[in-house]
């Protein structure tokens, strides 16, 4: 986590919520890294986690990420929880809960969707306080 919180601090250089993940081997290497960077690239999909995928993916030269870990400073999105799922990824640890738009057990719980052909194991809560304290201070910041 420390890692995924490390990359979250990239994203205030852009003015980007301070959201960061990593994509971590079976052997605990990182493969992928990846910092919200919406602002930045004007991309509605620039999220942590798509792309902290997209380079686990690109490292390894395959789509499937079946013996891999996704760890994330806040619960994923729709998106992000889709993406998870699509990848097949096995587990998610998580930081911070999202009880406005998280799609991973607070709004909704995509990746364990039992209708879906693969299910993500979920570790949350792990940093909560400091996960959450980057971005309420973020926010607190952007709103004054």
């Amino acid at each position: 986590m420390g890692l995924a919180l490390a990359e979250a601090q990239h994203a205030l250089a852009t003015a980007d919520v301070p959201v960061g993940a990593v994509v971590v081997g079976p052997d605990g290497v990182v493969l992928g890294r990846g910092h919200n960077a919406r602002e930045a690239d004007g991309d509605p999909t620039a999220h942590a986690e798509v792309l902290a995928l997209r380079a686990a993916a690109a490292a390894l030269g395959r789509w499937r990420l079946d013996d891999c870990t996704l760890v994330v400073t806040l619960e994923p999105c729709l998106m992000c929880a889709g993406a998870t799922v699509l990848a097949r990824v096995p587990r998610l640890v998580l930081g911070a809960w999202d009880p406005k738009a998280g799609a991973c057990g607070s709004q909704w719980d995509v990746v364990r969707d039992r209708r879906l052909n693969h299910r993500v194991e979920v570790i949350g809560g792990v940093r909560e306080q400091e996960c959450g304290a980057l971005l309420r201070d973020f926010f607190a910041t952007h709103r004054a």
